[in-house]
This record gives structure tokens, C-alpha cells and sequence, in this order.
């Protein structure tokens, strides 16, 4: 059942579109899920590195102003315990001991002071005059008197600038002391000042009230009151992060630390985008990369099941064209057999009116016919019809005799004698064509040992292949036999004709099955291809020479036996 132009378009949409369903599919979920999981994995071990990283640096600049709080208290602290009023003056205490400190950390300590127990500082050692300050309502110094030590908040005091006091408890000779040192703020402040990570990233110092006790480089006022995550607490020394906006809408992230020898937290602050701008990179360029997949996961989708569709429906008019092909084959094999037929029954009248027309002939010598004005022309005619119906028989004795010998049975073959048998069977069809065929038989090659039909087949159709070739032109076909001086023992038969030639992008595929250039129902595309591999069944090979508008030159090879050759020489003696 023949299949119809639109069914098969049908047919080739639908297996289009499974294919690219199947591709869409097959592509899409596994390259999904796994880009999911490992974007996702990817994002929070990144993030988890970037907050490791920035906890660290905090962390590291927490203990660097620990460190620095506790040595500057450990120092007041070793003054404060030799400390004795009754022993030395309490400004030359003080002058001793500044210029100490001064020799051995600069310009971190301000100067020193000794407030008695009613809040006036009695002694003091620096660069403002500050003797007999009265600090007794002074908030440091109220819990000062409470206290071992204490370390003030920033603020700007009696001299108008900021700064902030470490004061450490002295008893001696039944009262009360204070031994306080001004911290140089510049000093102090730098070693957070320049913690920076980034573009914004920054770090600064709160008090349990909010209010700032550094500056900063982005233009936030000492003492002014920071918006700090509600949740952070200050009795939780662990390192915190948290997220937040601010009142135009942009995210920060927060990482505090809480210090140990006073109640004041370690602010770091940074612009989201800022902490996170590699991480965005990265997925940025991730999803161009994923993009970039999907389009070209689509446009193999769409483009790939088209070329499939273009290569079956290609496969598929090709199949048609060799079953057509071979159909054509089986009415040739058809008709050459009924053409046997025919030539086997025709042979039977022809044999009996050359019989008839010799007993004619017989006759009228018998009789006494001289004197018959036609006896010359009865003769003649008797003749004729003699020697065409002998050249009948022997025209469809050799067509019995091909068309008989299907079978592969091996005899000693003279090479000669079948390519005669084959030039005299085509003479008519190359006379009428306008061809000449030329023979240049070598009288001496020996005897092959193959199949005489199968060698007939290949002779017979080279001479049909010249002969279609030049149908239209004419032309000359030239044919040669001689022993190989290239290949040892084999017999070399060449056929050459002067027509059109063969394309050189045909060359290649002369030999394939069912390839032809002659129109449909002209040439099956079985000829040249049965006969290579009788060639190659016999052990010989073929070759082929061809240029357009020259002509086409083909050479077989076929081996032999060097005892063939000996016995077809004893006969041949034995004959004479």
C-alpha cells in the first residue's frame, strides 16, 4: 500500500515534535536539578566563607583593641600600686611616671591626675591646667569610686574635645585616691579607623547605649546614636551577624563583637551588594552560562530533529527508489526470460523453413526448369531466405545460449572466443546506434578456468554501458586482450569507448547497488555492481579510467593457471 505525499508529512511533524519533547526533556530536568543544587551549595558555601572571613577580621581587631585597653590599664594599674603619699610628692609621682610612659608608648597617654575622695583632682602631670578640677559630679568618677578600675565612654569633658579616662582605686594612709590617665582619642581611634573591607565596609565602637565612641571616615558624629540589629545583646560575647536596611532602603550587613574589659560592642558595617558583589559575579556569569545552554539545548531541540526528519524522508525516498529499482529488476529478469522463451520457440519455424527452403531448392534442380524466365530468381530468393533464416538461428542460438547459462558451473573459458560471441551479439544494436567496434584480440593468451555466462554477463554489459553512452553521439568502443605484464598470470581485458565520460563525483560510487545516472526505468543500477562482484568472486579486480568529454576506459583482471595453459597446449597438438 502506497503511502501517501501528506500522510508522511504528518508522519515526519509528529516524530519531529517527539524528538525535540524527548531532547527538551532528556536536557532541561537533569541540567535544572543539578544547576539548582549546586547553585544553591554553591551560594551558601560562599556566603559562609565571606562571613568567616569577615568574623575573623573582626574578631582580630577586637583583641587588637582588647589588648590595647588592658595593657593601658595594666600600666595605671603597676603606677597605682606604687603609689604612697607619705613617701614621695604626689606631682613628682606623676611627672616621673608620664614622661615613662611618653618614653615608652608616644603620645598615648594624655596625662595623669590623683582626685581625692571628694571628686578635686589635688596632683596632676600634663599639658592643660587642670589642678584642683572638681570631677565629683563627673559620671567616671562616681563609679570609679565603686569600682577597682574603670574605663570611661568617650566624651568631651572640661577641654572640649573627645577623649576617654582609665581610672584605677588607690587606698593609702586610711583614703581613698583615683589614678587617672587620659587616652590620646587620636591613637585609639585609628586602630579602628582602619579596619575597611571592601568598598563600604567599616568598623566602629558603640557603648551599651548606642552612641558612637570613634569616628569614622563616612561622616557619622561621635556620640551621635546608631541604629544597631535590636537583638544583639551585650552580655553575648560571640561574634553576630545580621541584615538590615536603612531608612533609604539599602541592605547592610552587621558584624559585632562584643570587648572584654568594657562594655562596648565592635560595629562592622558593609553594603550588601559591596560584601556580596564576587558571589554576584559569579552567579551572574553563571547565568549567562546557563542561558547560553538553554539556547543552545533549544536550538538543538528545534534544529536537530529537523536534519533526523530531512535524513529519513531522504533514506526513505531512496528505499522508494530502489524498490522501484528493483521492481524494474524483476521485470528485466522477467522479460529476458520470456525473451528465452520466445527465442526458443522461434528457433523451431526457422530451422524448419531453412529445411523447407534447401528442399525448394533441391526441387527445382531436379526438374526440368531451365527454360522458366524466374528460375534465377527463385534460386536467389531460395538463397536469401537460406542464409537469413541460418543467421536467425544462430542469432537466437547465442541468445539461448546467455540467457541458459544462470548458472555458476566452471569450465576452461578462451576469452577470445566469448568476447567474439558478445561483439557479434551486439553488432546490430551498436550498427544501429552508430557505433564501431574494434577488436585487438591477443591470439595468445590461455585459457581462463570460470564461469562462461558470468564472463559473458560482465563483456556484455561494459559493451551495453558504451553503447547507452553513445547512443546519441556514436562513437568507437575498442576492445583488447593480452596477458599482464604488471600482474603475474592474469589475463587483462580492456574496454574503451570515446563517449561522454564519467564525472569525476561519480567515480567513487559506479560500483555501488542500484546507482545510476540513466533515467527511471532506463538502468536499474545493478549492472556494474553484479559485475565487480563476479570479478572479485574469480579473484580478479576492475578498474576504471574516465574523463569527461574524452571517455571511459575500463580493465579487468582475471587470474589463471599456468597447467590450464599446458593441457589447452597438448590438445591443441594432439588436434593437429
Amino acid at each position: 500500500m502506497e503511502v501517501s505525499v501528506e500522510d508522511r508529512n504528518v508522519f515526519y511533524n509528529v516524530l519531529s515534535r517527539k524528538i525535540t519533547t524527548l531532547i527538551l526533556v532528556v536536557s532541561f530536568f537533569p541540567m535544572l536539578l543539578t544547576a539548582g543544587i549546586l547553585f544553591y551549595r554553591f551560594n551558601q558555601t560562599y556566603t559562609e566563607k565571606i562571613q568567616a572571613h569577615i568574623s575573623e577580621l573582626v574578631e582580630k581587631h577586637t583583641q587588637n583593641i582588647d589588648s590595647f585597653l588592658s595593657e593601658k590599664l595594666g600600666n595605671i594599674r603597676y603606677m597605682a600600686k606604687h603609689f604612697d603619699s607619705s613617701q614621695q610628692a604626689p606631682n613628682i609621682f606623676l611627672q616621673k611616671n608620664l614622661k615613662l610612659l611618653k618614653t615608652e608608648y608616644g603620645d598615648v597617654f594624655t596625662d595623669l591626675g590623683l582626685v581625692n575622695e571628694k571628686g578635686i583632682q589635688f596632683a596632676y602631670e600634663g599639658p592643660f591646667k587642670l589642678e584642683n578640677a572638681d570631677y565629683s559630679s563627673a559620671e567616671w568618677f562616681l563609679k570609679a569610686m565603686d569600682k577597682p578600675f574603670y574605663i570611661s565612654d568617650v566624651f568631651a569633658g572640661l577641654r572640649g574635645h573627645p577623649h576617654f579616662i582609665i581610672a584605677v582605686k588607690i587606698k593609702s594612709n586610711g583614703s581613698d585616691y583615683i589614678l587617672r590617665s587620659t587616652i590620646n582619642f587620636g591613637a585609639f581611634n585609628s586602630l579602628v579607623e582602619n579596619i575597611q573591607i571592601g568598598k563600604t565596609g567599616y568598623a566602629f565602637l558603640v557603648n551599651s547605649k548606642g552612641q558612637l565612641q570613634t569616628q569614622t571616615k563616612v561622616g557619622i558624629e561621635l556620640a551621635g546614636i546608631v541604629s544597631i540589629p535590636d537583638h544583639i545583646s551585650f552580655k553575648n560575647s560571640k561574634t553576630i551577624f545580621t541584615k538590615k536596611k536603612d531608612v533609604s532602603g539599602n541592605k547592610f550587613l552587621y558584624v559585632t563583637s562584643m570587648l572584654k574589659n568594657i562594655d562596648w560592642i565592635m560595629v562592622f558595617r558593609q553594603d550588601i551588594k559591596d560584601a556580596f558583589h564576587d558571589l554576584w559575579k559569579i552567579q551572574v556569569l553563571t547565568l549567562i552560562i546557563f542561558i547560553l545552554c538553554c539556547v543552545a539545548i533549544l536550538s538543538v531541540a528545534f534544529i536537530l530533529p529537523r536534519n533526523i526528519v530531512k535524513l529519513i524522508s531522504s533514506s526513505d525516498k531512496k528505499t522508494e527508489v530502489m524498490n522501484k529499482q528493483v521492481v524494474e529488476s524483476g521485470k528485466l529478469a522477467t522479460i529476458g526470460e520470456l525473451a528465452a522463451g520466445i527465442a526458443h520457440e522461434i528457433n523451431n519455424p526457422v530451422a524448419i523453413m531453412v529445411e523447407e527452403a534447401g528442399w525448394i531448392e533441391d526441387l527445382l534442380e531436379e526438374e526440368d526448369l531451365k527454360e522458366c524466365e524466374n528460375l534465377n530468381e527463385f534460386t536467389r530468393a531460395l538463397r536469401q531466405i537460406n542464409t537469413q533464416g541460418k543467421r536467425c538461428k544462430e542469432i537466437t542460438h547465442k541468445l539461448l545460449s546467455f540467457a541458459r547459462k544462470t548458472d555458476s558451473t566452471v569450465n576452461d573459458v578462451q576469452v577470445n572466443d566469448a568476447i567474439r560471441e558478445i561483439v557479434s551479439l551486439s553488432a546490430q544494436m551498436a550498427k544501429y546506434n552508430k557505433v564501431i567496434i574494434e577488436t585487438k584480440l591477443d591470439e595468445g593468451i590461455p585459457y581462463i578456468r570460470i564461469s562462461p555466462s558470468e564472463l559473458q554477463q560482465v563483456i556484455l554489459n561494459f559493451f551495453n554501458n558504451a553503447i547507452d553512452a553513445m547512443e546519441k553521439t556514436g562513437g568507437t568502443i575498442k576492445v583488447e586482450t593480452k596477458v599482464s605484464q604488471i600482474e603475474k598470470n592474469h589475463v587483462v581485458i580492456s574496454i574503451e569507448d570515446d563517449g561522454p565520460g564519467i564525472p569525476k563525483d561519480n567515480l567513487n560510487r559506479i560500483f555501488d547497488p542500484f546507482f545510476t545516472t540513466k533515467a527511471v526505468g532506463k538502468g536499474t543500477g545493478l549492472g556494474l555492481s553484479i559485475c565487480y562482484g563476479i570479478i572479485q568472486k574469480m579473484g580478479g579486480k576492475i578498474d576504471v579510467h574516465s574523463h569527461v568529454g574524452v571517455g571511459t576506459k575500463f580493465r579487468v583482471w582475471i587470474p589463471f593457471q599456468d597447467n590450464i595453459i599446458e593441457n589447452k597446449d597438448a590438445k591443441k597438438e594432439l588436434e593437429k
